[in-house]
């Protein structure tokens, strides 16, 4: 039976001595004294001396700058710690084996050819880290909104207020009604809620409920399946809701959404669950929704096209967005914020207005809001040779109102405003040369909004403007 032990002790010993001289790395093993015990083929390649003669010998005799006596006294393993040998700076390991809380050994590896290696190995991962904190900041930029609070601009006591609120909801996850005349900034407020809030590193999805025809809204809310219905794409989609999991959705003009769609919009708010068009698969989506609409939502409900019980689910934290007629105190910050953005997108070097031409912006009504006073300031550049706009490059209903002597009548506000969108309509469709495609991007509208607008002001949908 002894002899068998032996046997198999010896076997065991040549295994574990065939994986120690196989590591890549070079391994010493001494006793608690520094005796060596066993020395690695690998180690004695790379110090080209013969592994079986350095067994027996004091690690000191073997190695220079040695630790391994030391760590076998004071039982403190050594990990990661620099080493210069052969006249390299090594990186390496000394480990104290106990057995019954006693010494018997210490564990010694050389764990890279060369410090250098280590130095690599660093910058690699270093440059890693820096490409995906690039990426990381890219994909924010990409997939989050693209307006903060500081973009919204205005001193005014009711602007403060409402930043503040605005700031105030961004920290909940509850839905939000942003309410007020189109051109007050709806979507600006709505961009800025979402970078406020921990969402910001999600996707930021926006969709106008008035700009989507209405066979294809349910499909681009809800997706769907390959062959959910006729011109269906192979592929399937998803919808906005499945898009927007972690992040925020945006629905514009919601109270266009028709009334069929209603039920399901609040199934989805409620459940946080989506089934696209044709598939049976029930998708968990974790969003937080911002709806914006210029219609009083209230008389919607009396009128029959808007359900009370989606209302009262969107109206959780409401925000009304004043008209800029009534924050007239803001016009001097946003005009020179405007002009400012202008210079840099159009390339040009407009410094300032008139005081006659801000006298008479503040004296103005401005039914259209921040959108129209941005339409007229990018129309008026164009006309301005200097760095002054002044009086003479104003639209001419503007000039009229110089000194303020000329106000625009309260009945006259919708007609003027209709006259203006006409006028902004026929420029799109004239530089476009009649293409409605083209015509929609340079007025940032859907195409679908396009024809309805020509509807509505009467112009037929071939007008020809050659």
């Amino acid at each position: 039976m002894d002899r068998k032990n032996d046997k198999d002790l010896q076997e065991k010993v040549r295994f574990y001595e065939a994986i120690l001289d196989n590591i890549h790395n070079g391994v010493m093993i001494t006793d608690r004294n520094g005796k060596i015990i066993f020395f690695s083929k690998t180690y004695g390649n790379f110090l080209d001396v013969d592994p079986e003669k350095m067994v027996g010998k004091h690690c000191t005799e073997v190695l220079e700058n040695t630790r391994m006596h030391i760590v076998g006294k004071t039982g403190i393993p050594e990990i990661n710690h620099p080493h210069r040998i052969k006249g390299q700076d090594m990186v390496v390991q000394r480990i104290p084996i106990e057995i019954n809380g006693e010494i018997i050994a210490v564990y010694g590896q050389v764990m890279f050819k060369d410090v250098r290696d280590v130095h690599a190995l660093s910058k690699k991962l270093s440059l890693l880290e820096s490409k995906v904190e690039f990426y990381e900041k890219e994909l924010e930029s990409l997939r989050s909104s693209k307006y903060t609070i500081n973009n919204i601009v205005g001193k005014s006591n009711r602007m403060v207020e409402l930043k503040k609120l605005a700031l105030k909801a961004a920290q909940s996850h509850s839905p939000v009604l942003l309410i007020g005349e189109s051109g007050t900034g709806k979507e600006l407020f709505a961009h800025a809620i979402h970078h406020a809030s921990e969402r910001r590193l999600y996707p930021f999805i926006r969709l106008n409920c008035a700009a989507i025809p209405k066979e294809l809204l349910e499909s681009e809310l809800f997706g769907y399946e390959p062959g959910a219905f006729t011109g269906a794409g192979t592929r399937g989609k998803p919808g906005k809701f499945e898009l927007a999991h972690q992040g925020t959705i945006f629905l514009d003009e919601v109270s266009d959404l028709p009334l069929e769609m209603q039920p399901k919009l609040l199934r989805v708010l409620e459940e946080k669950e989506t089934e696209r068009l044709g598939g049976t698969r029930v998708t968990k989506s974790n969003f937080r929704l911002i709806a914006a609409t210029h219609e009083n939502l209230e008389e919607s409900i009396e009128r029959g096209t808007f359900r009370k019980d989606l209302y009262y689910r969107l109206n959780v934290i409401p925000i009304y967005i004043p008209p800029l007629r009534e924050r007239k105190e803001d016009i001097p910050d946003i005009v020179n914020h405007l002009i400012e953005t202008m210079n840099k997108d159009l390339g040009t070097g407009i410094f300032k207005v008139s005081p006659e031409v801000l006298a008479i912006f503040e004296n103005y009504d401005w039914p259209g809001n921040v959108r129209e006073l941005s339409n007229i300031l990018e129309r008026t550049i164009y006309a301005v040779e200097g760095n002054t706009i002044e009086v003479h490059h104003l639209p001419f209903f503007l000039q009229r109102m110089k000194n303020g002597l000329i106000k625009t009548p309260p009945s006259h506000l919708k007609r003027l405003r209709e006259d203006m969108e006409k006028e902004a309509l026929l420029q799109a469709i004239r530089i476009s040369n009649n293409n409605k495609n083209k015509a929609a991007k340079l007025l940032g509208i859907h195409r679908t909004a396009v024809y309805k607008k020509l509807k509505k002001l009467n112009i037929s949908p071939n007008i020809s403007l050659m």
